[in-house]
């Protein structure tokens, strides 16, 4: 029977500090919410209440948090999110009296001393700001994925999460999945050996990149603070439809491409079973066009992992790209055919399944491989090396032998946890509670996510450009150039220095 330990990094030290046996630790009383009693609600403020946030914003008030500040640039959406609580908690019988705000540093400072909590659900590139100036204030942070736009705001944010012992979780919400637990589980509990490889691919983008900066100004709604969405942002004119509102994950100053919307969700599970810690080689191995100011339409990236833990050395290769020609995103003809895995290592799924799935995680290792085949590793199929084709680990008798030794919010939250979404910020109060630590707190988010934008870092280093990384340095020793991806230089008045 395998130990039944809880492994998600691969430093000795960072496993010994972080001590995530889920289940087993609860927080003393300084991890309580500032500012309150055992018997008040957490005060919470949302910044950023569309698209993501409108669901973030809800599952924060269905927790039974006090929404007392809603914060977007956008007045149309802060306005119809306003009234929508105002509707819920007529209806529910509850309190609701929420300041409005357009600028979340206003926000802080008019009334930052009565927020115990933060939702952050905006573009990219204020995730890292935002966060990092609410940790300084020593709130909790609810943040969604990616957690930050560049490797120094991550980990920054979880040097601070942990020196202010606040409660904190990241918005990859397969984490709170039994499907993706189980994974972990049953790659640790090494029933297909050691793993060798790992390759992932997503379907993304879906929005605009691989394009050039339309000219031209167009006037900005005068609904929309443009100043406060561009942020730490270099500023650029307004053109409608071009960055706000779903239109910004392709540009460089504010996203993060495909790797940044999506390998927080498809690179957990493998993050997580094979104890991937900070590669010593990251590659960008080939891309389609490059153009100055957004991410290619397709790439492959390499990551090498040295031996850890125990485990013998890796590589995980990474590919993006839209296969859907008929996509709108392809409207001026430009759909390429996206770059994956070649055809001999996912024979078994495509001739099982028909076709290769738009997205997938394969592990491979020394007996056996482990396939997810959906962004959130809700479930996965097994197949040995004496096996012809994948079987459902629920039914490979293998798998059945491997016991649990995870948590399930399930377990904690019983029916509401079928919603994996709501059962994350669920876990994120019940750590704020004195509960255990949440299952993608920013000891391990953090992690994760400086991990994946390092492939943002060899994709704006370049094809050809093999980069020798030293995680605990942050640097490529061989690649001084690479070190202006890293840290992002922010615009006046978005400093790093607010709180």
């Amino acid at each position: 029977m395998p130990k039944k330990t809880y492994h998600y990094g691969t430093r000795r030290d960072f496993i010994k500090s972080s001590s995530l046996a889920l289940g087993a630790l609860a927080f003393s009383a300084p991890y309580f919410a500032r500012g309150q009693n055992a018997n008040s609600k957490i005060r919470v403020a949302c910044i950023g209440v569309g698209g993501k946030g409108a669901s973030d914003s809800l599952h924060a008030y269905q927790a039974g948090g006090e929404i007392v500040a809603l914060c977007d640039v956008d007045a149309n959406t802060r306005n119809g999110k306003d009234k929508a609580f105002k509707d819920l908690a007529a209806k529910d019988g509850r309190v609701y009296d929420a300041k409005m705000y357009s600028d979340w540093r206003k926000m802080f400072d008019e009334i930052g001393k009565s927020i115990d909590a933060v939702t952050i659900s905006t573009p990219d590139h204020h995730h890292g700001l935002a966060g990092i100036t609410a940790l300084k204030m020593g709130k909790h942070v609810y943040c969604q994925k990616p957690l930050t736009q560049t490797v120094w705001e991550a980990r920054e944010m979880r040097r601070l999460a942990g020196e202010k012992k606040v409660a904190t979780q990241m918005g990859n919400q397969g984490s709170a999945g039994s499907g993706l637990r189980r994974a972990v589980e049953v790659i640790q509990a090494g029933i297909i050996g050691h793993p060798k490889e790992l390759h992932v691919w997503s379907n993304r983008p879906i929005w605009p990149q691989g394009l050039a900066r339309p000219a031209g100004e167009d006037k900005v709604p005068d609904t929309l603070n443009w100043d406060v969405w561009l942020g730490p942002a270099e500023y650029r004119p307004y053109k409608s439809k071009v960055y706000h509102d779903f239109t910004w994950r392709g540009w460089y100053d504010f996203g993060t491409g495909a790797l940044g919307d999506m390998a927080c969700h498809t690179v957990n599970m493998p993050f997580r079973a094979m104890k991937l810690g900070y590669p010593n080689v990251v590659e960008l191995e080939v891309a389609s066009r490059v153009y100055p100011e957004t991410f290619p339409l397709s790439s492959r990236i390499r990551f090498e992992f040295p031996e850890r833990e125990g485990l013998p050395p890796c590589k995980f290769w990474w590919y993006d790209g839209n296969p859907q020609a008929n996509h709108a995103m392809f409207k001026s003809g430009n759909f390429i055919t996206p770059l994956r895995p070649h055809p001999d290592i996912v024979k078994e799924i495509a001739m099982q399944r028909g076709e290769l799935p738009h997205s997938g995680c394969l592990v491979i290792g020394e007996k056996g491989k482990v396939f997810a085949g959906d962004d959130y590793g809700a479930s996965f199929q097994i197949m040995m090396n004496d096996e012809k084709e994948y079987t459902d680990s629920r039914k490979h008798e293998a798998a059945n032998q491997v016991p649990q030794t995870i948590p399930r919010t399930s377990d904690v939250f019983g029916e509401k946890a079928k919603d994996g979404d709501l059962a994350m910020k669920l876990e994120w109060f019940s750590m704020m509670n004195g509960g255990p630590k949440a299952f993608s707190n920013f000891d391990v988010a953090a992690y994760l996510t400086e991990i994946i934008l390092l492939g943002c870092v060899a994709l704006r280093t370049g094809v050809g450009h093999k980069l020798e990384w030293d995680g605990p340095n942050m640097k490529a020793n061989n690649e001084p150039a690479a070190a202006q991806f890293v840290k992002r230089k922010n615009r006046k008045g978005w400093n790093f220095d607010m709180a």
